[in-house]
Formats: structure tokens, C-alpha cells, sequence
């Protein structure tokens, strides 16, 4: 008995679409823009690309106002009574800032610019 022959096979499957390097770098400098004092990296490597300086200058300002609030809630902790109370304010205030943090970076990998009054009125004097 003979076998019927076989179907020829399916070509393979294209490989998957990926992003240009150029697209990923751009991504990963956005990101960066965002992550405290890694904000300089976009800054200074990226002179061309506006959107990635727009994003770099407001994450700079936004790291220096949680530096110097960081600096205030490390003074006021340090009062007996009041530390205690502070300390708490300051686990929430915490948690506002990183929330605030991934929030930026979704806008800016989306093409979008989240406005933050005092951030961007900082940030759009340089």
C-alpha cells in the first residue's frame, strides 16, 4: 500500500514587526525623563527631538521639587511630637509622587504631555 502524498508545508510565518532602534531609544529616553535625576541623560543627549526635551525639562523640575520636598519633610520629622504625624503625611505624599511619576511616562510613551500648573510653568522658562 502506498501513502498519499504529503501537502507541502505552509511557509513560515513572517518575523514579528519590530521597532526601529531609532523608536526604542526615543521610548526609553522618555521613560528616562521621568526616573528623578536620569532626566538629565534626555536632556543632554536628545538636543534635536523637542518632545524628549519637553518631557526632560518637566521631569527635572519635578525631581527638584521632590528633592526640596524631601528636604522639608526630613526637617519637620525630626520634631518630636510632630515627626510622627509628618512621617505618615509623607508615606502619602510618597505614594501621590511615584502614581504621579508613572503617570507622566504613560502620557509621554502615548505622545501625549500631561500639564502640571507649577511643574510646566517652571519648566517652560528654559
Amino acid at each position: 500500500m502506498s501513502q498519499p502524498p504529503l501537502p507541502p508545508s505552509a511557509p513560515p510565518p513572517p518575523p514579528p514587526v519590530s521597532a526601529s532602534p531609532d523608536q526604542t531609544n526615543r521610548t526609553l529616553l522618555l521613560v528616562a525623563a521621568y526616573l528623578w535625576i536620569l532626566a538629565v541623560i534626555p536632556l543632554i543627549v536628545e538636543k534635536e527631538d523637542k518632545e524628549v526635551q519637553w518631557h526632560a525639562k518637566h521631569g527635572l523640575v519635578l525631581f527638584g521639587i521632590e528633592f526640596a520636598l524631601c528636604i522639608v519633610f526630613g526637617v519637620l520629622t525630626s520634631i518630636p511630637l510632630l515627626g510622627c504625624v509628618v512621617g505618615l503625611v509623607w508615606v502619602v505624599v510618597g505614594i501621590g509622587i511615584l502614581v504621579l511619576h508613572v503617570l507622566c511616562i504613560m502620557k509621554a510613551i502615548n505622545g501625549e504631555r500631561f500639564v502640571l500648573p507649577v511643574v510646566s510653568d517652571l519648566a517652560n522658562r528654559f
